[in-house]
């Protein structure tokens, strides 16, 4: 699992990923601090390691990314992780336009294409 704040080669992070996903990568995504936990084995090991270096819970979001698609079958906004009533937003899919907005930003600040 890797903790992006920088911009760093979507190419190089699938080429060295740590699980057996052949087609994806799931990441947590903290849309306030804009830093990126990517490659875990579950969306929540990424939302852990974000916990771990002080997000809060109300700013990470999940999904996959798909390397070796296009916009806008790239970016999958789904996660048992995005499960919260108490945000309006309750399934497992980010509902929110101008939070799915935000994290494609950050994906594309962050992930070098």
């Amino acid at each position: 699992m890797q903790f992006i704040t920088e911009p760093t080669p979507l190419k190089k992070l699938f080429e060295n990923r740590q699980t057996g996903y052949m087609e994806l990568l799931k990441f947590a995504i903290d849309i306030e601090n804009r830093w990126i936990a990517i490659d875990g084995e579950m969306h929540a090991d990424c939302e852990t390691l974000l916990l771990e270096k002080g997000s809060k819970q109300e700013n990470i979001w999940g999904g996959n990314i798909y390397p070796g698609n296009t916009e806008p079958d790239l970016l999958e906004f789904s996660s048992f992780i995005n499960i919260r009533p108490s945000q309006d937003n309750p399934g497992m899919d980010v509902m929110n336009p101008e939070i799915r907005d935000e994290i494609r930003k950050i994906v594309q600040q962050l992930l070098i294409f």
